[in-house]
């Protein structure tokens, strides 16, 4: 004989079974939808088991700008009742509803540019990008006028929000990757241009302002590989080279005769040429 244990059996859920009189009021359903026009409300869809004697009855709405949405009206009844009764009308989505974007706090909706003239973003108090500046930075450049008594700011920039900017500036625009700087010469790079400014601080290796007034990048942070064509040692020399004089040719083929008469009274060949005063 075998161990005997006791057996235990999983409870299954006991899936609801649809109410033939609740399913059958399709038209008390339909009635509840009060809030539009009834052309607004559709064929009906079909009818689910939500529990004993509660049916959910689904209508197409026709509503405009509400395509793949559907009425839901959830009726039931007592037992051994055949009168039925409306517990809820709803307006639900359906699975190719047209739905409106997931709604997003102010802060991550912003994007650059989107700060105008008179607007105010106020700082978080818990910004991870930010430190106090009486805490060390692990930026020399920063502590050295942060912990300078009345000059230092109330909060510099932490190592995640330098990360985070450097990052951002060397994917963006101004890093090699542009279209500028991929065109530009190969040694045509900011790090060599004397029109480069560094940035202070823990940022200085890799990044600068440009100071060229006629770059495509004036006044903007560039990482030290971006390049462009105003690059300061970019110097083209006129090259001088002599130019190759032809000789004349003169093409005999090209020469049309023409016979040209003599008119009346004109000097024959054979007579004495006239003198014409000097010698």
């Amino acid at each position: 004989m075998g161990n005997n244990g006791p057996v235990t059996r999983p409870a299954s859920a006991r899936a609801p079974r649809l109410d033939q009189v609740c399913a059958a009021a399709v038209e008390v359903a339909r009635s509840a939808i009060t809030e539009v026009d009834p052309a607004d409300v559709g064929d009906h869809l079909q009818a689910v088991a939500e529990g004993d004697r509660l049916v959910t009855h689904y209508f197409e709405c026709r509503l405009a700008g509400y395509r793949g949405w559907r009425w839901a009206v959830t009726v039931t009844r007592v037992p051994r009742s055949r009168t039925v009764t409306i517990c809820e009308t709803v307006l639900l989505p359906g699975g190719d509803a047209l739905l409106a974007p997931g709604w997003l706090p102010w802060q991550e909706r912003l994007k650059p540019g989107d700060l105008g003239p008179g607007d105010l973003l106020p700082t978080p108090a818990d910004d991870e990008r930010l430190a106090p500046g009486y805490l060390l930075s692990d930026d020399p450049a920063v502590e050295e006028t942060a912990w300078e008594l009345g000059l230092g700011r109330a909060r510099v920039l932490s190592r995640e929000g330098r990360t985070e900017a450097a990052q951002r500036w060397y994917d963006g625009d101004h890093g090699p990757d542009a279209a500028i700087s991929v065109a530009a010469p190969a040694a045509a790079r900011c790090g060599t241009c004397g029109f480069y400014l560094p940035l202070a601080g823990a940022l200085r290796q890799s990044f600068g302002a440009c100071g060229n007034f006629y770059a495509p990048d004036d006044g903007r942070v560039v990482s030290a590989d971006h390049g462009c064509g105003a690059h300061s040692e970019t110097l083209i020399e006129a090259a001088e080279s002599p130019v190759d004089e032809l000789p004349t040719v003169y093409d005999d083929s090209a020469v049309e005769a023409v016979s040209v008469s003599r008119a009346p009274g004109s000097v024959e060949a054979s007579e004495p040429a006239e003198p014409y005063g000097h010698p």
